[in-house]
């Protein structure tokens, strides 16, 4: 039975192009509409954090259905651990659903990390939206949507105040960051080389799927084509956080 409804879902679609008209129309409709609701919402005086879990729950029920729909609908019997949700854009999910029963330290490196990495995430993947394309109307609109999210919950936390405005607060974030890609790669090493595996794209056995970080892998090797792929990403993320210091911000009591 539920096979049966997930096939009813299945709508196929032309896979559009990256930079096609679908793919910039809906890249900026979605951002400028996620910008303008967290804009919204924090001039309404919005609990931010639960507005952050709130967004953790959409994008588990989402995930969950992503999941069974390419295991039974589209891949009947056979899971792709290509798929497995445990890649940067994934991690805001699980990061927001703890968010409420986490102390005050928490608290403030969830919202660096949402708001540094989670905002790096969403952007760069509708900037290179390639792995959001697909076959289904429902997968590809599941791609965009979840980075929509994602740019929502990342200003969200940005004007809760939670995620701090000095440089230094920059590091609770990344701290979560690191970890994660500690488990990453050791999620990657387990699964051995014969697997497609590739959490955080830095996969020790095969070059990184990434523009750009794939050509340099292949150059100078994979373990310095990752560990520039992850510095680049904290560096990247590092400049949202220093770009968003002159937000205004709702101090919560």
């Amino acid at each position: 039975m539920l096979t049966k409804l997930l096939k009813m879902t299945a709508w196929p679609m032309t896979p559009p192009q990256p930079y096609s008209f679908f793919h910039i129309l809906l890249s900026l409709a979605g951002i400028s509409f996620s910008i303008c609701l967290a804009v919204f919402l924090h001039r309404r005086k919005a609990d931010p954090i639960r507005l952050l879990f709130f967004c953790g729950l959409f994008l588990a029920v989402s995930e969950v259905y992503k999941q069974l729909f390419l295991t039974l609908a589209v891949h009947p019997g056979v899971y792709d651990w290509w798929y497995f949700p445990f890649q940067l854009c994934s991690i805001p999910m699980y990061l927001c659903l703890l968010l409420p029963f986490l102390p005050a330290g928490g608290r403030k490196a969830v919202c660096a990390f949402l708001q540094d990495f989670g905002l790096l995430g969403g952007f760069l993947a509708l900037a290179e939206p390639s792995g959001l394309m697909h076959p289904y109307i429902t997968l590809t609109l599941h791609g965009f949507i979840w980075h929509f999210v994602l740019i929502f919950a990342g200003f969200t936390a940005a004007f809760s105040g939670e995620a701090g405005r000095r440089a230094r607060d920059f590091l609770p974030g990344l701290s979560i960051f690191l970890v994660c890609c500690l488990i990453a790669l050791f999620i990657n090493w387990a699964a051995g080389p014969d697997t497609n595996i590739a959490m955080f794209y830095i996969s020790p056995y095969h070059p990184s799927s990434q523009i750009v970080f794939h050509q340099i892998a292949l150059k100078i090797g994979i373990f310095w084509g990752n560990a520039l792929y992850v510095a680049a990403a904290a560096a990247g993320a590092f400049l949202i956080h220093m770009g968003l210091r002159k937000l205004p911000v709702r101090r919560r009591s």
